[in-house]
């Protein structure tokens, strides 16, 4: 069963990685660059001051400092368990498209998939009352940067997929700390 599973999700990848097209190539390895998403981050730290205030923002960021050391400890954990083989590094790679600067090694889970989607559960329930589209911004900001690193040759489908999943519950976990902090904390 598991090595029909690693079989579908190697196709998958194989599938997906070769639905690339050279013009877009420059697009998918800038996006998947962890620096081009600072801009965002910068606008989202903004708005939650504008509507939350400096106290918030000051908990905002201690605890989105927190779930990042958690997001990539808890993938860095996985990987050293589960020690599979980026697709980059594997034979079949071949008949693939390796566009990454380097390739690393381990793969399960995808460290850009938990933090990403980490981030925007968190930051789209923060911000909901106040924005009611930055669902579906962050959400589709989080599929393309998660997307990229099928794109580039680095991840399997099931390492995003299965990040994504942990980044949903560590953004929603991590969004309850934070109201709850916020509550503990504000001025009476």
């Amino acid at each position: 069963m598991l090595e029909q599973l690693k079989h579908f999700d190697r196709e998958l990848f194989l599938y997906l990685n070769n639905l690339g097209v050279k013009e877009w190539d420059w697009f998918w390895v800038f996006i998947t660059e962890k620096e081009v998403s600072i801009p965002l981050y910068a606008v989202l730290l903004f708005l939650i001051y504008k509507k939350i205030h400096l106290q918030g923002l000051l908990i905002t960021v201690v605890t989105v400092a927190l779930m990042v050391t958690f997001t990539d400890q808890l993938s860095n954990l996985f990987k050293d368990t589960f020690q599979r083989y980026r697709p980059c590094n594997e034979a079949f790679m071949e008949y693939g498209r390796f566009l990454a600067k380097y390739c690393g090694k381990y793969s399960f889970f995808s460290g850009h998939a938990i933090s990403s989607f980490a981030v925007a559960t968190f930051v789209s329930n923060i911000l909901k009352p106040y924005y009611k589209n930055i669902f579906y911004f962050m959400f589709t900001w989080c599929i393309l940067i998660t997307y990229s690193r099928v794109y580039i040759g680095v991840h399997y489908p099931a390492d995003i997929l299965v990040g994504a999943l942990f980044g949903l519950f560590a953004g929603y976990m991590f969004y309850k700390l934070h109201s709850y902090l916020r509550k503990r904390f504000s001025k009476a």
